[in-house]
Parts: structure tokens; sequence; C-alpha cells
């Protein structure tokens, strides 16, 4: 009798490694822009998967920094600084760091665990930011930002973006100053790896985490990809990602928590609903896991 070339798990061995490698060899497709994508991909890979990196959102110096090395000699005039993504704080800071150190406590606000993780590498680590949401809507149900009369608030963000917040502030008493400090731009990169992928029929899945990335990735695809693409599930931890994606009528879309962790319990819950009981469908079964929270989802 010859020796099989490997040996078969028994069901417990199964279960023990289904467990710890719940993406075991999905190939999963990463969005978020390239200085963002590290703490997701890594995520995939502790799982078991593999993280396919194709950002649809590429991330631009502003072409005049001046306007924001005025600001960082007027941040003294300010009760609060609001960064509204993990690019604003690395762009931001980066530029005012040529002027000044930060001021010891000037108030920050931010809308999410990745700008949180941001603002920490670069020293700030009291940040007033919501818990279980990650958007203007939530910030603004904080205690801290409800009594705003007189309060000087700056916003930094990229070139293009809602108004709610400093709106909202404003409303409440503030005085708002909005600064731009990035541009947003389509990536000019190759779809072929991604189409080869599904030529092969190892592209399990697809993390989406903004309406206008969705956009650029539907037109990055090509009539070539749009069907391919409305045959793989794509995770969105917002849901006005879930009604972009349904307006641009794709139809495999599974919502989840917010953040990246909401992203990975979407991701392990449906996958291993593939694993479930004979019948279940996968996407129940995520849906199960972010019940509760998908709700509350919006930016």
């Amino acid at each position: 009798m010859g020796t099989p070339d490997r040996l078969a798990a028994t069901p417990s061995q199964q279960t023990s490694e289904t467990r710890l490698e719940p993406l075991s060899g999905r190939h999963v497709v990463v969005t978020r822009p390239a200085e963002q994508a590290a703490h997701l991909a890594a995520a995939v890979g502790q799982a078991g998967g593999v993280a396919v990196l194709f950002p649809v959102l590429a991330i631009h110096d502003i072409d005049d920094p001046r306007p924001i090395l005025e600001l960082a000699a007027r941040l003294d005039e300010f009760d609060l600084v609001v960064f509204v993504s993990p690019n604003a704080v690395t762009k931001a800071l980066a530029l005012m760091a040529r002027q000044r150190p930060w001021p010891a406590g000037l108030r920050v606000a931010a809308m999410g665990q990745t700008s949180e993780r941001e603002l920490a590498r670069c020293g700030i680590s009291e940040v007033i930011a919501p818990r279980l949401r990650f958007d203007s809507e939530a910030l603004l149900e904080l205690p801290e930002m409800r009594d705003m009369a007189g309060k000087r608030v700056l916003v930094l963000r990229g070139d293009s973006g809602r108004d709610l917040l400093g709106d909202t502030l404003t409303e409440r008493g503030a005085t708002v100053e909005y600064a731009t400090c990035y541009r947003r731009g389509k990536p000019d990169a190759d779809s072929a790896p991604l189409l080869q992928l599904w030529a092969l029929h190892q592209l399990d899945a697809i993390v989406i985490t903004s309406s206008e990335g969705l956009r650029n990735l539907v037109e990055m695809l090509g009539v070539a990809g749009r069907e391919l693409l409305n045959d793989t599930p794509l995770f969105a931890p917002h849901a006005r990602i879930v009604a972009e994606a349904r307006t641009l009528g794709l139809s495999r879309v599974v919502p989840t928590a917010p953040g990246d962790e909401g992203l990975m319990a979407g991701l392990i819950a449906y996958f291993s609903g593939l694993q479930g009981a004979p019948g279940e469908h996968p996407e129940a079964a995520s849906r199960e896991a972010s019940e509760g929270t998908s709700a509350h989802h919006g930016t």
C-alpha cells in the first residue's frame, strides 16, 4: 500500500483548525488606501486568509501646504480639533510638526478606531471618539460635543466630504473652521490580478469601506469585472455603503458592524456559515453576527 500524500484530519481536528483559522485559504480583497490597509490585511492573515491589496482610493498631498502651516501657528486659538479620518491625522500632523509641537491640553476628537490608532502613534492619546459607530452622527451624540457655545473648532479633512459635523456644531454655538489637508483620487491600478483570481475561482470576498471607493472599484474593474463583482460577497461596514452598492445594482452585499473588528467578525461569520449546518446560508450567519449593530451604521 502506498503512503498517502497527506493524512486526513479527524472531525475534531477539522473543527479546531476551522476555529483557529476561520478564513483558511480565502482570498479577501482589501480596498482601503494603501496607507491604511496594513491592520486589516494582518487580521485577515491571522485568521488564515490571504489579503489581496487593491486600493480604490489614492491619497495625495495638498498642492499648497501654507494654509495648514498657518493654522499650526494658530492652534492655541482653538478649543477642539476634529480629525475626520486617519489620512487627516497623518497628513495634517506631518505638516504641522514642521511649525511646532502639538499644544498640550488642546482637545482632540476623531470618528473611528483607525484614526485613534494613528493619533496614538503620533503621541496623542486622549481622544474624544465614539465607541459603537464611527461617523459624524455618533461623534455628535457624545456629551463632550453638546455644549459648544462660544467654542472654536477646527475640522481637518480631505478635499470633499459632508458638512453635517460643522453645520451641527455651528447650530450648537461653535465657530467652525474647515481645513483641507489631503486630496482623494482614483488610483491608476491594473485590475488584471483580480480578474485572474476570479478566473481561477480564488477570489472569495471584497471589503469596501467608503461609497466613493466603491464607485471607483466599479469603474476600475470595467465591464469585464462588473458581473464578477456582482457574484462576489461585498462586505460593507456602513449603511450608506450598503445603499450605494444596491444603487449600483450589486446584490451580494453583506452588512457588518463598524471598523476593522466589525469587518473581521462579518467575514468570519459568513465563511463559518459555509462550514455550518447543511442548508444554512452563510449570509444568514453574517446577519446574525451583526444583528443589533448594522441598524446603527452611518458615517
